[in-house]
């Protein structure tokens, strides 16, 4: 349904009485199980909700009381809501703690691996020909210069 026609009846439902609201409700599922798509997404809270209001409209009871203990329910289920957001934040930001541990583990575990299978670097000539190079240059500041 669009925007603007879901306004209008939010409109005109406004200005009726609750038992006339109740009697368009009932017409509103009627429709919606005839002619329904199926993309009615119900969260468990609501269909507890709707079951409360329903025994509720079932027995009688006034609108005025009906209208109290919904307007307690619907606390309720805001207050839930509002807890599950924190539960999962709660849980995302643990995920993230544990991931940010872990990474330092894994990345200094990765590095102990990678500098175990590195070749080693050429050992330095040993002998006559490491004395011989040693003594063919000595290092100044000006660079290297070749000794006599």
């Amino acid at each position: 349904m669009n925007e603007i026609l879901l306004k209008r009846l939010e409109r005109r439902l406004a200005n009726l009485p609750d038992e006339q609201g109740y009697r368009v409700l009932d017409f509103v599922e009627f429709l919606e199980s005839k002619y329904g798509t199926g993309e009615h997404r119900s969260t468990m809270f609501d269909k507890i909700a709707d079951g409360v209001e329903d025994t509720l409209r079932a027995t009688r009871v006034p609108a005025a009381a009906i209208r109290g203990t919904m307007g307690a329910v619907d606390s309720a289920s805001k207050l839930m809501d509002k807890l599950s957001h924190a539960g999962k934040a709660a849980v995302e930001e643990l995920g993230k703690t544990l991931n940010d541990m872990t990474q330092p583990a894994a990345s200094a575990s990765r590095s102990a691996a990678t500098t175990e299978t590195e070749p080693a670097p050429p050992a330095p000539p040993e002998g006559d020909a490491a004395k011989a190079s040693d003594s063919a240059t000595e290092d100044t500041a000006e660079g290297p210069r070749p000794s006599a």
